[in-house]
């Protein structure tokens, strides 16, 4: 959509401008001002520049939660650099694909992703790397700290964030100047109103939806506590310490705090805000959170990584009754419309795919036209891809999705993935994958094997199988054995029945 208002980088200096002696982040026992912050992203967008990363260059980001995720977001959006973020829980084979399609020519890294950015430059060829707490920080440290300058467009490409997406397929959604400060600007006017006394606690990676809470609360003066990754008992003391007034869980990281034996021993009474999305919240896990935390607190939102963040939002007062399986509300700068596999609008009342335009949507894929005809329309229409219907009250519910993508602890998982890694296994005949229902995951990863004539092989041998092949969280959790495996009319794999007996199985 068209561009109107300021870019992100414009954002970035006015939060810094109106905030200077503020603290803006926290890391530890370490705390940054506005001011500090954002002249170590200058020197950092400075020593970028220096490296070759030039205007549009892509650079992979191969950091974890730490003190410099902050500065190196804010250098690359500066130097006008298309930063390709790296799950640091991805296979080397994974990250070594992701580089070569984005055909990202650096890599900064982090102190401790050391020995995986060593075998990057080994398995790519021509791949630059630079340690962030080093060489490039080294570097850094005799920039001026001044804003580089920089004639930013609306359309400059600042983001391209790999998701497999409701396809399967490795995909990295483009986004651009002026999406981004549409994301800041979809988190304000939808969620609670941020104010300076503010603090949100992140430990879920910055790269994804926690790290788009950043820049809102950069603007309105408030602080970002950052952990370095997500333990119930460290979150619990930092809410405690840092006087926290925000939270962002998915709902495997909801259910972990409920289930903390030490959750009643932790002063949370500054917490005001509990937002959750990522994927579908169990009606047991937000029942029991509203009975400890009070209903007033709630906030969920539904989105994707192609149109983020609040495309729909159930907010407190909603959290009650039936709407608790609900994904709420359209935002209130999102249009939605439900569409039949023709492209038409479904009659009132009846299921459709969920289409959505937003000016925080992705320019499309990257190198991929076909992938984006596909999923974005000329007139700014996105496929999300999900089934849902509007109920007679305006809100929005999920019925299905058109893929048989898994969502687990909030991440994807792709059932052709992890079956081919099955079917590598000699023991192996067939394979099957699909998601259970699971208290604590949403969805468990199960996997129904046949085996060979003769052949034998455990659940705990398959399932270390395919976690040395892909990432960890991807592997199984359960593993079924069994005679035979369903098939549809046309010889696929009948996932749906599959999914039909786990349900069943779990009552």
């Amino acid at each position: 959509m068209p561009s109107s208002g300021p870019l992100c980088i414009d954002l970035i200096e006015r939060g810094a401008a109106a905030n200077a002696a503020r603290t803006a982040i926290v890391f530890g026992d370490q705390a940054w001002t506005f001011a500090e912050i954002n002249a170590e992203a200058n020197r950092l967008a400075h020593a970028l520049r220096s490296l070759g990363a030039g205007h549009g260059a892509r650079v992979g980001l191969l950091v974890n939660n730490g003190p410099f995720s902050v500065p190196l977001d804010f250098a690359c959006v500066k130097a006008g650099i298309n930063r390709v973020p790296l799950n640091a829980r991805l296979s080397v084979e994974e990250h070594a694909r992701m580089l070569a399609e984005a055909d990202a020519r650096i890599l900064i890294y982090g102190p401790d992703l050391a020995d995986r950015a060593a075998a990057l430059a080994q398995a790519a060829p021509g791949l630059a790397i630079h340690g962030l707490s080093d060489d490039l920080s080294r570097l850094a440290a005799i920039q001026p700290d001044t804003l580089p300058p920089l004639a930013a467009k609306p359309d400059d490409i600042i983001l391209t964030l790999y998701t497999s997406g409701t396809t399967g397929v490795l995909k990295a959604a483009q986004h651009t100047q002026a999406s981004y400060a549409a994301i800041c600007r979809n988190i304000l006017l939808n969620l609670f109103p941020v104010s300076q006394d503010d603090a949100m606690l992140h430990a879920a990676s910055l790269i994804h939806a926690s790290g788009t809470f950043v820049l809102p609360f950069w603007l309105r003066g408030a602080r970002s506590v950052v952990l370095p990754a997500f333990t119930p008992d460290a979150f619990l003391s930092a809410i405690a310490q840092h006087r926290v007034t925000a939270i962002n869980l998915v709902p495997t990281m909801l259910h972990m705090l409920l289930e903390n034996p030490g959750l009643d021993a932790h002063d949370l009474s500054s917490l005001r805000h509990i937002i959750y999305g990522a994927s579908p919240m169990p009606r047991a896990v937000i029942t029991r959170a509203i009975e400890k935390f009070g209903q007033e607190k709630f906030w969920q939102y539904f989105g994707q990584t192609e149109a983020p963040l609040c495309l729909a939002v159930l907010r407190p007062e909603d959290h009650e009754g039936d709407l608790l399986g609900a994904c709420g509300r359209p935002a209130l700068d999102v249009e939605i419309r439900l569409v039949d596999d023709q492209g038409n609008d479904v009659p009132k009342g009846e299921a459709g795919e969920i289409l959505v335009r937003t000016p925080s949507a992705a320019a499309g894929y990257f190198n991929a036209p076909d992938l984006t005809a596909q999923s974005f329309d000329p007139d700014g229409w996105v496929h999300t891809r999900d089934v849902g219907l509007f109920d007679a009250r305006g809100f929005l519910h999920l019925r299905d999705r058109t893929s048989d993508m898994i969502i687990s602890g909030g991440y994807n998982v792709y059932p052709r993935e992890v079956e081919d890694a099955l079917m590598s296994h000699t023991a192996v005949l067939e394979a099957a994958v699909v998601g259970a229902p699971d208290e604590k995951w949403v969805e468990a990863v199960t996997a129904f094997v046949i085996l060979r004539p003769g052949q034998q092989a455990g659940e705990a041998d398959l399932i270390a199988h395919v976690a040395g092949q892909i990432a960890s969280y991807k592997k199984p959790h359960k593993v079924i054995f069994t005679d035979a495996i369903p098939k549809t009319a046309v010889g696929k794999l009948d996932r749906k029945s599959l999914r039909a007996r786990l349900k069943e199985t779990a009552g």
